[in-house]
Order: C-alpha cells, then structure tokens, then sequence
C-alpha cells in the first residue's frame, strides 16, 4: 500500500471514506448499458462531505486491471497527493491501495475524478463513471435553504466520429443526470413555500451544458465552490466541463417540472430529472428559453477605473495541430504540445496575471490545479473584480486574463478539461523557484 501524505501506519487508523474502483456497468436505461469503471459501485461516485480545515483520510483501492489516480479538484493540496502523475502523485497499481491524508480548504462544493489518460478508449478517464461530488462544508451555510441536493452532469456512450476536416472528436449515445436519462432516475421531491439549495457539477468529458429548470428561475451564490461577490438571478446556467454552481431556487410555483438541458437536442438524449412538488401529480412540464444566456461578468464586482496592480505577465496562446485524417487533433501551448512544453516558475509570494490567447476555433474550459485565479478580463470587456474560480471557458478566437498569487510551492498542473484535449497535448507544468 503507498501512504501519501501520511503520518501514521496505515494500519493504525481506519479511513473517514473508502473509495474502491472496479469495473461497472452504468444503466442509465433499460436500453442503455455501458462497460466502464466506477466508485464503490455507482455513478456518480459517493458524496464525499468534509469539513474545511478538519484533517481526513481517503483510502483507495484499485480493483481495476490498469493504474488510477484520483485527483481532487479545487483543493488547495500538496503536489504529492493532488492526484496528477504528472504533478508527481504516484499511480495506483491494479490491485493496489492508496492512502491520502489531507486537510481540506477551501470550502465548497469541489469535486474528484480520475486523472488518467484515456486517448481512443472511450470506456476510460472522464469518459469512464469515476467522477463524484467532494462538498467541503464551511462554518455557515452558503445561504438559507430548506433542502439541498446534487446533480451530476455526464455524458456516456462515446466513440470518435470523423468531422468534415478528417480529424476525429468524441460523440455520446446519451447524455445523463446522477448517471440516468430523463424518466429513469428518481425525482427531486420538493415542498412549496421552502428554499433548495442545488449544486451543479458538469462532469462531462468534453460537453458544454445549458441547464435551466422549468417555471423557476436559480440565484447563482457560488461558482467553482467560491462564493461569488454580486448573486444575480438567472434563468439558466452554462458549465463547462469541471465548473460547478450552487444556486438558490425558491419553490414557488407548484407542480410537476423538468430540470435539463436547454439545447433540445441534448435533452432528447437523456440529459433531464424530474422535479415534483408535494401532492402534485401529472406529466412534467418544459418550458424552451428562446436564447442560451450566461455572462460570467455579471456575478463580479464592478469594473474598477484603477490600474491594475502590478503583476508578472505570463501569455499562454492555445493553437491546434492538425494530425491527420482519422486522428485525434494535437493542441499547443506556446507551439509545444505536453511533455515538451516550457515550465514557466512561480516564485512563492508574488503576484501573476495568466493571460489566455485563444487562436483556435475550439472552446477551451482551462484549469489550474492547486490554485485558485481571479478572473479580470474576459475578452475585449472591463477589468473584473472578485471573481475567483479554478476553470474558465477560453472561447474560440478570444483572449480571458486571470491573476492569482502564487501561494502553493510545488509542480502546478494547467490543462484544458476536455479530456480529448488533455490527452493530446494540452498541458504543461508550472514549477516553483
């Protein structure tokens, strides 16, 4: 068994969670079976709920015929157990344990996955089940709620289909809820009169989603579990993969609704859940918003006239590289695609404005791990203030600066989330002096 980040024998203390990995078949219907891996037997994984600043252990056993990782995304953790390989987290051989003992900050709702390299096995990494919510508790509540519940975004089935250039991208049979197609999984049972306190994780491989619930609209509190400085009222969110949301939603309209995707397309796939109030009955209703709206400047601070604070100016450009027909396409950062991209150096204490160049035509959903980043400017608009998050949409041909202060040594992954992405080159490494 590897010990990471322990202090103790492992036989000393028993685990506050377990986590095994195993093969698994996902029903996400009747009709809709998929061979792939999961957490303790379900998809979504547990929910692992810990308290901010409250020292845990996680073991992890690896019932899988090949290595894992489990990476914790959000956390503020030593390279050593943040769970990237490339970070230096050690793999966990098939049959093997891990043991991960840490201190979690900060609070929110974060997450954990698998952080292998699937490349065209469509069964493996995010494509795979091994995904779940990781919610870490603060000393007051977010905001006052009468119930809160947790929905996981996913989207199974893949396999690589040649686009109009030859290159290959991943496309999904369906697309789910808490691992279910619409009418599969449980409703939501709510009560009129009360406050729902919902989390939103969209732990798809590569999928944008648009969701909204019918009848209701969501005061956004928190984005990527950081609380956001101006809660806007909206009536849908878009979460790239690994963002997440926590909104507050009055039940103030009695009946039976369905919470989904807004692109009607992606709802026919499966990707919907069924909300009922008490001591209603019916089929659920949908209501079709005529526009997809979201706008991450809203829930920042307002635009500040001052300079901007002094910062050493790190530009990342994003470019793709062709590969050939019936191939996935390789991506760069600076003209070099992961392992052969540069490692820029943080020294411990100073301030860094990460400046994101998109010249592709792709979307991309960029993470820095160990970190999080305030985002100022997206694209052309005003400098931000107060908008802390560890994943940011990169759109295609736009430029998104973030600054953060470099305030945990140790190798730094930085990735696009689409797994397709990753798994082709879209990484490097940022390194502490």
């Amino acid at each position: 068994m590897t010990a990471l980040g322990a202090a103790f024998p492992l036989a000393a203390q028993q685990p506050d969670y377990s986590l095994e990995i195993a093969p698994f078949t996902i029903e996400a219907s009747p009709r809709h079976r998929y061979k792939t891996f999961a957490y303790n037997g379900q998809v979504p994984g547990p929910l692992i709920r810990l308290k901010e600043g409250h020292p845990v252990t996680i073991d992890v056993h690896n019932r899988s015929s090949h290595e894992e990782i489990v990476h914790w995304h959000g956390l503020f953790l030593p390279s050593q157990i943040d769970g990237a390989m490339e970070e230096g987290t050690p793999m966990i051989p098939p049959g093997g344990k891990a043991r991960y003992t840490f201190t979690p900050r900060p609070g929110g709702a974060r997450w954990y996955h698998t952080h292998v390299r699937a490349g065209d096995d469509l069964s493996r990494g995010l494509y795979s089940g091994l995904l779940g919510f990781l919610m870490i508790d603060l000393e007051s509540d977010p905001g006052r709620y009468d119930q809160e519940a947790f929905v996981v975004l996913h989207d199974l089935g893949g396999q690589l289909l040649a686009s109009d250039d030859g290159s290959m991208n991943p496309s999904y049979e369906v697309s789910t809820i808490n691992g279910r197609v619409m009418g599969y999984g449980e409703p939501l049972r709510v009560r009129a009169g009360q406050h729902l306190l919902l989390h939103v994780l969209n732990a798809s491989p590569t999928e944008v989603h648009w969701i909204a619930l019918a009848g209701h609209s969501m005061q956004v509190i928190s984005l990527d579990g950081n609380p956001v400085p101006q809660q806007k009222i909206v009536t849908m969110l878009r979460l790239v993969p690994a963002e997440r949301a926590s909104v507050i939603i009055k039940l103030n309209h009695p009946g039976v609704w369905i919470l989904g995707e807004v692109r009607k397309h992606v709802q026919a796939s499966g990707m919907g859940m069924i909300v009922e109030y008490a001591g209603s009955a019916g089929e659920p209703q949908w209501q079709q918003p005529q526009q997809l709206i979201w706008d991450y400047a809203q829930f920042a601070d307002a635009p500040s006239s001052q300079a901007a604070p002094e910062a050493t100016e790190i530009p990342l450009v994003f470019t793709p590289k062709f590969a050939g027909h019936g191939a996935l396409d390789h991506w760069a950062i600076n003209g070099k695609s992961f392992p052969d991209t540069d490692s820029p150096t943080f020294i411990q204490g100073r301030r860094y404005r990460l400046i994101f160049r998109n010249h592709s035509t792709d979307d991309h959903p960029v993470h820095l791990h160990r970190h999080s980043f305030e985002v100022v400017r997206i694209a052309s608009g005003p400098r931000l203030r107060g908008l802390v998050k560890d994943t940011i949409l990169v759109a295609a041909g736009t430029d998104v600066v973030v600054e953060l202060t470099a305030d945990n040594p140790g190798p730094t992954l930085f990735h696009c989330h689409q797994q397709d992405h990753m798994d082709m080159g879209f990484m490097m490494l940022f390194r502490y002096a």
